[in-house]
């Protein structure tokens, strides 16, 4: 069947599901909808342009800036500000809390919040590996008040919408506003996003596994154990697995949601409290793998029951289908 329905339509669809909805929402996913779009042009053409490298500019989390990194935040940033329905922005690339509510001191503050990756996996460009954008979307506890950190410092059950893209072979959407989880792919001819995969549900055991093998020598014993276990071959316990790790979060997140399996990136004695960012990296893909039927843990705690304490606080991933995280979480600890 040839897929008709449009992201736009899509959202707008869902929008009417609830009289006292105020369009605000829908108006940020399109606007992050369309940051995609330029996203995915501007990644399609880098290295036409010569726009792979670094910039020489080193982020707040200390890693060394790609000048595609830059490019898409400000794509992003000027996107959702045009919006005018958000109260507050975090974006990995930026130290603090970029604000829109000077509204705020009239008592007339906004909405939402919204929190993103603009380009996961931005180093692995030029070696053609998919990369994607992250984010979710949280509604402040006081909307007259003026934005602030401490708008973001709730817990990821809190989230209203969450999602990522993909750029790739193709370009994907995938998001959840609560209520399933739904995939479009972008059709260049028509400038669109087109609904492929509604109610996308994640396998509840798969055959897969991903991480990082090369850190092995600094995880706990724990996580030795559990990767030494998915290798053996044993029938009864439908293993071996098999190992498919690109070093891009988000594209191995995407295969693991489809085909089932776990994805890990675990604190290890070199990053002990974990490498990937909480907020914008592990809270909206936690919301989209429980959406879909599967979990995310930082190895004890489920991730959404998680309250940051900073904005760019880090944290340990074990995500993907039920069966493998309630797997891992049997293992004891040391």
């Amino acid at each position: 069947m040839i897929p008709t329905q449009t992201l736009q339509r899509f959202i707008h669809s869902k929008q009417r599901q609830h009289s006292a909805s105020t369009g605000e929402l829908t108006d940020l996913l399109t606007a992050i909808s369309l940051g995609v779009k330029m996203i995915s042009r501007l990644v399609s053409t880098a290295g036409l342009k010569g726009l792979y490298g670094y910039s020489g500019v080193t982020n707040v989390q200390g890693e060394a800036q790609q000048i595609l990194d830059q490019e898409a935040d400000e794509i992003l940033v000027q996107l959702l500000g045009s919006s005018g329905h958000f109260g507050s922005l975090v974006s990995e690339e930026r130290d603090t809390v970029i604000s829109s509510d000077q509204e705020a001191q009239l008592g007339l503050g906004r909405k939402y919040v919204v929190a993103f990756d603009p380009l996961d996996g931005s180093s692995n460009l030029g070696s053609n590996i998919p990369v994607g954008t992250i984010f979710c979307i949280f509604e402040k506890p006081n909307h007259g008040r003026k934005a602030s950190n401490q708008d973001f410092l709730q817990s990821g059950k809190n989230i209203v919408a969450a999602g990522y893209a993909v750029y790739g072979a193709k370009t994907s959407f995938i998001y959840s506003s609560g209520d399933g989880v739904h995939g479009f792919i972008f059709d260049p001819s028509l400038g669109e996003f087109l609904l492929t995969e509604p109610e996308l549900r994640m396998p509840e055991r798969g055959s897969l596994y991903s991480v990082n093998e090369g850190n092995y020598h600094r995880w706990d014993k724990r996580m030795q154990r559990f990767v030494d276990t998915l290798k053996l071959t044993d029938k009864q316990a439908g293993t071996p697995y098999s190992s498919r790790y690109v070093g891009s979060l988000v594209a191995d997140f995407d295969r693991n949601l489809k085909k089932g399996g776990v994805f890990l990136y675990p604190a290890d004695n070199k990053n002990e409290q974990g490498k990937l960012r909480l907020l914008y990296e592990c809270m909206p893909l936690a919301f989209i793998a429980e959406q879909a039927g599967g979990r995310a843990i930082d190895g004890q705690r489920n991730i959404l029951d998680i309250v940051p304490q900073n904005i760019h606080e880090r944290s340990p991933l074990i995500i993907g289908s039920k069966y493998e995280v309630d797997w891992y979480q049997s293992f004891k600890a040391d």
